[in-house]
């Protein structure tokens, strides 16, 4: 069995994603990762020090999930397009959750700072990322917008449509 820590942050995950942040609480949180509330505490001084720390252990699993889906390509213009199937990927994974980053974003006040500063960490390295490879700072960022709105649209949608369709816009551009 995971170490206390790891439970709580799985359990928030899950409760994150079904419920959302907002209405998830902690005592549900500490009931579903089967830890006391004083370990709960020891852990995380609040459910925003939680949030930070899901969020982080998101952004890690996200970009090496990513990483591994586009290791095999032979050449920058593959691993682009990789990088749309990883979405793919994702949504089939985890039943179109979308963007954790961007739901939590939703939910969150002007004086959750902390949280605000950890989803626009992944998302400049995420653009970073598409800065990297393709070089061009106005080709990346046209791809990198592509690639949102493809998570935004499969999430509502519960469709890879318009993924695949962006797919094809990009190797155009490309």
């Amino acid at each position: 069995m995971n170490a206390p820590r790891e439970r709580i942050i799985d359990a928030a995950s899950i409760l994150f994603h079904q419920q959302g942040y907002n209405s998830t609480g902690i005592n549900q949180i500490i009931s579903e990762a089967n830890v006391a509330k004083a370990s709960f505490y020891q852990h995380f001084k609040s459910k925003d020090e939680l949030c930070i720390a899901f969020l982080n252990a998101r952004h890690e699993y996200w970009f090496s999930e990513l990483m591994a889906h586009i290791s095999a390509a032979k050449n920058t213009k593959e691993r682009i397009l990789n990088a749309f199937d990883f979405i793919v990927y994702m949504n089939e994974k985890e039943d179109y959750r979308g963007c954790s980053f961007l739901n939590i974003l939703s939910e969150i006040s002007q004086e959750q700072g902390a949280i605000l500063s950890v989803i626009q960490r992944h998302k400049n390295d995420l653009r970073k990322f598409f800065e990297k490879e393709l070089g061009e700072e106005l080709l990346s960022a046209h791809i990198y917008l592509l690639f949102e709105s493809s998570i935004i649209e499969s999430q509502l949608f519960k469709s890879n449509e318009l993924v695949e369709k962006s797919k094809k816009i990009t190797n155009s551009l490309i």
